[in-house]
């Protein structure tokens, strides 16, 4: 199974140690999956960044080994099946092995069932939920042949709500909250462990485009947005910590489970 012996004197000062994993994160290049490549290499890991944006990608890699982190950039457009399976191929070829992935890669268009396009729905739904199929489609033989994992998949509080002018993008983030459940339950034998983080409002280049989309003044939509009990809106690295207990040793026993990392705005 998956890290089920610890290798450090003290079991509190390695159950957060990524030493020598491989981590692979989608979406990496920017906002949630920026601040969770770079965490996790600073926990030990390699983190692999995916991204369609190869600049960016690479600017993500050159900032992540200018404090001390190890990180690659592979170019991947997660709604291609040929470009997830090359990548995994070629990580795994590097690597030997992946002990962690990431499905983080999504975007949302702020429309009603009435007014969105049909194009805007595949590409919300392709991105979010096809893009974390098809990498763990990929990832999971690996996984299995080498030990085991642990996948982490992003989902959202609209995945577990509704959520006002954005139906592709709770349709896409409910189905990763319950696929998160079933691969749990198909991948446990296999020492693969399978959660979801679903964030609320987190101060993204994601969330400053849905001001845009909307026309609503920046300002003011981020006031509202931090309108919760914790009384701010999230940053990357909050939802980053909470990808790396997921991905340590520190959840060992922790499958098939949604965690909402959203200052209480579900609550």
């Amino acid at each position: 199974m998956y890290n089920t012996t610890f290798i450090c004197d003290q079991e509190t000062d390695c159950i957060l140690d990524l030493n020598g994993k491989i981590a692979v994160i989608s979406g990496g290049s920017s906002g949630i999956g920026f601040g969770t490549a770079k965490l996790l290499s600073l926990k030990g890991a390699v983190s692999v960044i995916l991204d369609i944006d190869e600049k960016r990608g690479k600017k993500a890699v050159l900032d992540i080994t200018a404090l001390g982190g190890k990180a690659e950039f592979v170019a991947c457009d997660v709604t291609r099946d040929s470009d997830c399976r090359l990548a995994i191929e070629s990580i795994a070829d590097t690597h030997g092995t992946i002990d962690i992935l990431f499905n983080n890669a999504g975007v949302i268009r702020r429309k009603t069932v009435e007014n969105l396009e049909e194009n805007e729905w595949d590409m919300v739904v392709d991105v979010t939920l096809k893009g974390a199929y098809l990498l763990s489609k990929y990832t999971v033989p690996v996984m299995a042949k080498t030990g085991g994992g642990s996948i982490i998949n992003t989902g959202s509080g609209w995945g577990l709500k509704g959520g006002e002018k954005a139906v592709a993008y709770c349709a896409a983030k409910g189905g990763i909250v319950n696929m998160t459940r079933a691969m749990a339950i198909d991948h446990g034998p296999q020492g693969i462990r399978v959660n979801s983080v679903s964030p609320g409002d987190i101060d993204t280049p994601l969330l400053h485009d849905e001001a845009k989309q909307l026309g609503q003044d920046d300002e003011s939509f981020m006031e509202e947005a931090a309108d919760r009990p914790l009384r701010r809106v999230g940053t990357p690295k909050d939802i980053a910590l909470a990808v790396l207990f997921f991905a340590s040793p520190m959840s060992n026993w922790v499958t098939g489970t949604n965690l909402t990392v959203d200052g209480g705005g579900l609550a």
